[in-house]
């Protein structure tokens, strides 16, 4: 499966996220990274099975300026439509408050997190994703809390620390495609906690309908 991946900005290193996913390299995936939002275009996007997003509304690290315009929020749209996958993780769902047409597609953004913490992830739908692995595990990251909308997600697993409970992913289809939101995945050692990366490449092997096919 060939997976593009979107990353970097100013709080979330591209080399975070290349050393985090690499290694699900050996369940199949082949990954291209890019790291600044000028290397985007439709044509890479749809030589991809499927997309993940692991940027904030930034350009690059050093870039602060937004980079999805409404022309490239359509083109998301199309691509999910078209029978496409989207995997929005952690950063992906920064800074897109304002960007209704793809708040609407992923169904929803990062609101604030508390001081880094121990954080439990609980699956509360293991049907939803090929996973096999733990019903929960605990790791040390961040505890995102996000504004969604309800009534266009279904959420599989949930957040919890001293600070409350909060949706940590949740997926939806529109048109022939798929989205996946996973919100853990910080620090380095959360991405490559074992159960999380059993996350991951559930994840995309849902959103590429992967296991469709075998």
């Amino acid at each position: 499966m060939k997976i593009g991946i979107i990353c970097d900005d100013y709080w979330h290193p591209g080399t975070t996220v290349k050393q985090g996913l690499e290694p699900l390299g050996t369940e199949g995936f082949q990954f291209e990274f890019i790291q600044h939002a000028s290397e985007w275009t439709r044509i890479w996007m749809d030589g991809q099975d499927a997309v993940v997003l692991a940027k904030s509304n930034q350009i690059s690290a050093r870039d602060k300026m937004p980079w999805l315009t409404d022309e490239i929020q359509a083109h998301f749209v199309d691509y999910v439509e078209q029978g496409k996958g989207l995997l929005v993780l952690h950063s992906g769902t920064v800074g897109y408050r304002e960007e209704r047409t793809f708040f609407e597609l992923i169904g929803g953004v990062f609101n604030m997190h508390p001081e880094a913490c121990q954080v439990t992830m609980s699956y509360t739908d293991e049907a939803m994703l090929p996973i096999e692995t733990a019903k929960s595990f605990s790791m040390h990251d961040e505890h995102y809390y996000v504004e969604v909308i309800d009534e266009r997600i279904h959420v599989f697993l949930t957040s919890t620390s001293e600070h409350g409970t909060q949706p940590a992913g949740w997926v939806r289809e529109q048109g022939k495609g798929r989205v996946c939101v996973l919100t853990p995945g910080h620090f380095l050692e959360a991405l490559k906690h074992p159960d999380y990366q059993a996350a991951i490449a559930g994840a995309l092997k849902w959103c590429s309908g992967y296991h469709n096919k075998v």
